[in-house]
């Protein structure tokens, strides 16, 4: 199984609905917030960029569901690198329920993003930052390093 980037998080009610379990809406929240949270711990000039011009937009994210949570349970949201293009990013995510040294895979997501530069006005297609590249190159696995080092010689 090839490495991930974990972001630990602690349930709240907040998160709830009146059922009691977790609003569908959060673990799509939660994706964005392991991303940035690795952007801070592994490419923090990204987030420069972020406030100059580059912008990450999300083109595609989805979300299934394979078990309820509620207030208070403790996950580890794991991100894995799905594919890395010359300007996209795929990312998996599972959601893994941590209770009394139990781990239970509670949900699986998938995201999709393109960087883009340029005013809102005129946004156009953008490499993916080199440090954010260096920052993932150790999420990839094996065969799939050598497919995104084929990808960048070819150009696409």
């Amino acid at each position: 199984m090839q490495p991930y980037f974990e972001y630990r998080h602690l349930v709240g009610f907040e998160e709830t609905n009146l059922v009691g379990n977790v609003y569908y809406v959060n673990y799509l929240r939660w994706q964005g917030r392991c991303r940035e949270m690795f952007l801070r711990d592994h490419a923090p000039d990204v987030l420069a960029e972020i406030r100059d011009d580059l912008k990450l937009f999300t083109l595609r994210c989805d979300c299934e569901y394979l078990a309820e949570i509620a207030a208070f349970d403790e996950l580890s949201i794991r991100m894995r690198l799905e594919d890395l293009t010359q300007t996209q990013i795929g990312f998996t995510f599972d959601y893994v329920r941590l209770r009394d040294g139990v781990e239970d895979l509670v949900a699986r997501g998938r995201q999709r993003i393109a960087c883009m530069r340029g005013p809102n006005t005129d946004t156009r297609p953008a490499q993916v930052p080199a440090s954010l590249r260096k920052a993932l190159e150790p999420y990839l696995g094996g065969t799939q390093r050598s497919r995104v080092f084929v990808d960048l010689v070819n150009g696409d």
